[in-house]
């Protein structure tokens, strides 16, 4: 076997696959390079969610000509010049791979100019080899235009996702940039429409709030910590903000978005016993960290980070989190501050002088027998004035509450006098006070609104109601995804949910399937959407739909990659669960009688689709055996 060198540009399209992954690596990237240039307005324009044109200008320092092509080669940096730099890395940049990267997979365009200079330059780069330089007139800073990405890669360019997830990875990377410097202006643009138009910010909070939307800002409270180890501020959520899904997580040291499952443990720990299972809230944390004391030169996407001591990393946001909760009233809290309380006197040696204690005194009737008269006192007895023999307003008081609702034999003199039949009368007609109440058919009951109880030929049957509603939804939504059926109530007043633009993406992409389901969404500006209807059985409640539409953003943003059948199953499967958990009560017997009837028409009315009982029958001899 040969060993031998491989030739530059295939070794450059090999190294390539670590930095440029897909067209939002580019973005990153170029961004990044922006901002370490001094860039305070930065403008990236994308088509066809970077497949045809990746283009972000920027009015930084920007490049000589020489400079323009030697920054294509690989490992050419301005941010090191000695390994001891390695440790006092603060910009986004330093490797000298990602124009190499992108030169090796795509066709590069770069014009520049200095401010000192006339002239800039333009050069092109396509396949790791420099085409061409041409001196031209260009404004300041640097203009990069990337076309055509994997074009001489085809088995990756194959394998990227519809444009609409493409373009959602896009707005992710350029989020995370942009919540860096709030001080600088940026401007995302797709197929020419402006997605985000972002100037200088006065501070985080207004940045934050300009990128993901007031509906979360408005949810936040500031968090601070300074302390020898790391100074951490920015913001985390209020814990009845939190969602089922991830999303609005960022943290941020020496101004680089990084991602940190163990401090995200801290995060929630400090959560613990704030919010539902399954739920996260949403945070911005930034941290300063001596340069020192941080690793970034980890992988070529530098979003891992190593500490030198993470372990003091997590006490410290863990406690500064908590404090922040407790004190906002929160969470658990403990205020020993009893400056202008009201006090509260203490039992003291002269406490019986106020409030003597008398020991109470017993009667007891000992000519009761319990036994006699149907168990009341007789009228002999000392306490027939409370019971059986009634004084004269209190024997009229009896006989107008039995004239108003009829009988007096129930109610008057004879209640526990001598010739009482009963207190309580006996009646043969108890099934006659359901009878008018419900719809010809069999009689239902609700019971804690969970069950409903109506009879079968052999005994009982006990329905699980919301199990029921779940499985006659599946039903539905996998007839409804297979014949493409409507199912749709329009709601009485539409619902707008601000779901922010990476979110807006994935309804974009899964709109029809969505229509085949029921779900009337239209988008209602470009981070906003308007729910004019909701399938049947869905409740149209503005607050339910709220819950609805997070839990479906949920369900859209996993891949699936089955076989289309199974991605019918698997979706009505989880479009079901959402259903029943956002389909009204059943609150009256006619309500409970139709879901009786929806439910023995599915196929298999009996379990859920994870095997759950939905019926259980109770046999008249079982009922027999209880008595």
């Amino acid at each position: 076997m040969d060993i031998r060198i491989l030739p530059s540009n295939i070794a450059n399209m090999i190294a390539a696959g670590e930095v440029v992954q897909r067209p939002a690596s580019v973005v990153k990237e170029l961004m990044e390079n922006a901002v370490d240039a001094g860039a305070d307005q930065v403008t990236v324009v994308i088509q066809d969610a970077g497949r045809t044109l990746i283009q972000v200008i920027d009015n930084g320092c920007g490049m000589t000509p020489d400079q323009a092509v030697l920054c294509f080669e690989r490992h050419a940096t301005s941010k090191l010049q000695s390994a001891e730099d390695l440790n006092n890395i603060l910009t986004f940049g330093f490797r000298g791979e990602a124009l190499a990267s992108i030169a090796a997979v795509a066709e590069v365009t770069l014009k520049t100019r200095q401010e000192d200079s006339e002239l800039g330059c333009q050069v092109d780069f396509a396949d790791s080899q420099h085409l061409s330089t041409t001196e031209i007139s260009t404004p300041k800073g640097s203009n990069f235009s990337v076309r055509n990405l994997f074009y001489n890669v085809p088995a990756r360019r194959k394998f990227l996702k519809s444009d609409n997830v493409e373009f959602k990875h896009i707005v992710t990377e350029f989020i995370r940039v942009a919540l860096t410097r709030p001080d600088v202006g940026f401007t995302l643009t797709h197929n020419g429409k402006d997605v985000y138009v972002l100037k200088p910010a006065m501070s985080l909070k207004y940045r934050v709030r300009d990128v993901i939307g007031a509906n979360v800002t408005d949810d936040l409270v500031d968090i601070g910590a300074d302390t020898s180890v790391a100074l951490i501020s920015g913001f985390v959520g209020r814990p009845d903000a939190a969602r089922k899904m991830l999303g609005n997580q960022y943290f941020f040291v020496n101004g680089r978005f990084f991602k940190s499952p163990y401090l995200h443990k801290a995060v929630m720990k400090a959560y613990e016993n704030m919010i539902p299972d399954g739920y996260t809230p949403s945070y911005f944390i930034y941290m300063t960290i001596d340069p020192q004391a941080v690793d970034v030169n980890i992988h070529p996407t530098k979003t891992e980070i190593k500490f030198e001591d993470d372990s003091i990393i997590f006490q410290t946001l863990f406690a500064c989190i908590r404090e922040v909760l407790g004190r906002n009233s929160f969470g658990e809290s403990i205020d020993f501050d009893r400056e202008g309380m009201p006090e509260i006197p203490a039992l003291g040696s002269n406490f019986d002088e106020f409030r003597p204690i008398t020991e109470p005194q017993l009667e007891i009737d000992d000519t009761y027998n319990p036994f006699d008269n149907d168990g009341f006192p007789s009228v002999s007895s000392p306490f027939a004035n409370t019971i059986g023999g009634l004084d004269k307003e209190a024997e009229e008081a009896h006989a107008a509450v039995a004239r108003t609702y009829g009988g007096g034999t129930s109610y008057g003199p004879s209640y526990g006098g001598h010739g009482a039949e009963s207190y309580i009368q006996k009646r043969d007609d108890y099934g006659k006070l359901f009878e008018d109440k419900l719809s010809p058919g069999k009689a239902v009951l609700m019971v804690q609104g969970k069950y409903i109880v109506s009879t079968s030929r052999s005994g009982l049957m006990i329905i699980n109601a919301p199990r029921a509603m779940e499985r006659i939804l599946y039903d539905r939504f996998t007839e409804a995804l297979s014949k493409n059926a409507h199912l749709t109530q329009t709601a009485l007043f539409p619902v707008t949910v601000q779901v922010g633009v990476e979110n807006m993406c994935l309804f974009q992409e899964h709109a029809p399937m969505l229509a085949s389901l029921g779900f009337d969404i239209a988008p209602f500006g470009p981070d906003t959407i308007v729910v004019n209807g909701v399938p049947e059985g869905y409740s149209a409640e503005a607050g339910k739909v709220h819950a609805m539409i997070s839990d479906l953003l949920l369900v859209l943003s996993e891949d699936h990659s089955a076989l289309p059948e199974m991605m019918v199953s698997n979706m009505a499967a989880r479009l079901a669960k959402l259903g029943a958990l956002s389909s009204d009560p059943v609150t009256n017997p006619a309500e409970a009688q139709r879901l009786i009837d929806s439910l023995l028409a599915c196929e298999n009315p009996e379990y859920t689709m994870s095997g759950r009982r939905v019926i259980a029958l109770v046999s008249a001899e079982d009922i027999e055996k209880k008595f």
